[in-house]
Formats: structure tokens, C-alpha cells, sequence
């Protein structure tokens, strides 16, 4: 009898988590619904003032797409959409087995699969960054909110920390001592690779600029210019994706560092600061204008 109510009660319990994770999905598939419905709208007002998706580059022979992206990033913008919206759900079915205070063992395999699915934006940046760099640096994959935090294709780890660091006390002296060892390394890094950035740009500049800016140039030394400028830029994709590793290493890091409920709470507040930059930047295109 005893055996049987203890089945009963974790069946009811089981059944508890998946009625708020049903719920809470319910909720972000309506907000998407109207997040899509603003998007299509901003679409169609673009296509009546651009003539579609010939905004610039049609005049020259470029290859131009919906919204002047190439095939891989567009692929790469649909991968992610969905990837976000997975991201959600397994953020919504942690959030719930954190309420219902499960044991460690069994949060566990909520926080591995959150860090399994996080594994799986890095894959998708690092293919399209072999064939599509400039799109990931762009930041036109993200939200406008977002856009004005990023840095080299992604966040920028060591900003990160400082916002989640208040959100997973208490912490004990060891802990914070590795934090902010990890903070500072992860600065360390971020400055570097932010240095060989600028001394690549700086060099671009200065190969094109070598020759006179005459119109029309000389076709033969603006060739060669090209080429080499070509070949100087074909390393930001080395930038990038040093600069994914150092993300996708404080992640990991952080959660050598804390227990596993710490390390869940963790998850949930990178992922709620996210959202909240996604909010914002739907009610900055939403909010009422006044006419000039």
C-alpha cells in the first residue's frame, strides 16, 4: 500500500511539471505569435518603401536576397528561430523542476540538457561562420536591444558574469574566489582578441587605401588590393570563433564552479536576461510614434 502511494504521488507530481511546462509553452508560443505577426508587419512596410528585397546591390550585380542576406545565412536565421524556441521550452521544464525542488540527481539532467541544447547554437555559428562571417558579426540574426550589447558574433562573457553573479547567492569564499578568477581571465582574453581585431581592421584600411581613391581607379593595383584585403579579412572568422569558445568556456566553467541548483539558477537568469532584451526590443518597435 505503501509502495503504491508513493507511485501515485510522483505520478501526480510528473504530471504536475507537465502541466506548467504545457502552460508555460502555451504562453511563448502566443508571445511568438505576436512577435511574428510585428515582424511581417515591419516586412511589409520595408517592401513598400525598399521594392522588396532589392534594397541595395541589385544595380551592380550583386546577389541579393530577402532582407540582403546570402542563402547560408538565411538557413542559419531559421535554424535559430527554432533553436530559441527549444531553448524555451527546456528553460520553461527546468524553471518547473527547480519549483518543485527535486533532488540534485535528478536536476542533473534538466541542467545537461540545457548545456547539451547550448552546444548546439555554438555548432550552428561555427557553420555558418565558414561561409557567412560578416552575417554572425552583423548581429542582424538578433534583436535590436541585443545588437547593442554584442561582441564579436555573440555576447560578451565577462559582462555576463557580472549580471548573473547576484542572481545565484549565497556563494561561499571558494566560489567567489573562482568566479572572479574566471571573470578576470575571461577579461584578459576578451581584450585581446578585441586588440587583434582592431590591428585587422586597421590593416584592411590600409591596404585599400594604399593606391590613390581615384574614380575610376586603376584597375590593376585595385585588384590587387582586393586580394590581399580579401585574404586579410578571411581571418575574422578565426576571431569569431575564438571568441565562441571563450563564451561557450565561462558557461562551462561556471558550472564546475557552482553546485547544480546554483548552476541552474544560473542557466535560468542567462536566459531571462535574453528574453528581456527580446522583450524590449518588441515594445521599442511597437511603442507609439509621433508624427514629425
Amino acid at each position: 500500500t505503501l509502495r503504491r502511494l508513493a507511485q501515485n504521488r510522483e505520478a501526480a507530481r510528473k504530471s504536475r511539471l507537465r502541466k506548467k511546462a504545457y502552460v508555460q509553452q502555451l504562453e511563448s508560443s502566443r508571445i511568438r505569435l505576436t512577435q511574428l505577426e510585428q515582424e511581417l508587419q515591419r516586412a511589409r512596410t520595408q517592401g513598400m518603401f525598399f521594392g522588396g528585397g532589392n534594397i541595395i546591390g541589385g544595380d551592380q550585380g550583386l546577389p541579393v536576397g530577402i532582407n540582403n542576406i546570402s542563402p547560408d545565412a538565411a538557413l542559419f536565421d531559421m535554424e535559430y528561430t527554432r533553436w530559441l524556441e527549444e531553448h524555451h521550452r527546456l528553460m520553461c521544464e527546468l524553471r518547473a523542476a527547480i519549483q518543485e525542488h527535486l533532488p540534485e540527481n535528478e536536476l542533473r539532467i534538466f541542467v545537461d540538457n540545457c548545456l547539451a541544447h547550448l552546444d548546439q547554437v555554438m555548432n550552428l555559428k561555427s557553420m555558418v561562420a565558414k561561409t557567412d562571417v560578416f552575417h554572425l558579426v552583423s548581429g542582424m540574426w538578433k534583436t535590436p536591444a541585443e545588437r547593442c550589447f554584442m561582441w564579436m558574433g555573440g555576447f560578451r562573457p565577462s559582462d555576463l558574469i557580472k549580471v548573473i553573479l547576484n542572481q545565484i547567492e549565497p556563494l561561499t569564499e571558494q566560489q567567489i574566489m573562482g568566479i572572479c578568477a574566471l571573470q578576470q581571465s575571461t577579461q584578459e582574453a576578451e581584450e585581446a582578441l578585441t586588440q587583434g581585431l582592431e590591428a585587422l581592421n586597421q590593416s584592411v584600411s590600409d591596404i585599400i587605401t594604399s593606391d590613390s581613391l581615384s574614380c575610376p581607379p586603376n584597375m590593376n593595383n585595385y585588384m590587387g588590393q582586393m586580394a590581399v584585403a580579401i585574404n586579410k579579412l578571411s581571418t575574422i572568422e578565426g576571431f569569431v570563433r575564438q571568441a565562441d569558445n571563450l563564451r561557450h568556456q565561462a558557461i562551462l566553467r561556471l558550472h564546475q564552479i557552482l553546485t547544480i541548483r546554483q548552476a541552474a539558477r544560473c542557466l535560468l537568469a542567462i536566459a531571462e536576461y535574453f528574453h528581456r532584451l527580446r522583450a524590449l526590443s518588441s515594445l521599442w518597435l511597437a511603442r507609439p510614434r509621433q508624427d514629425q
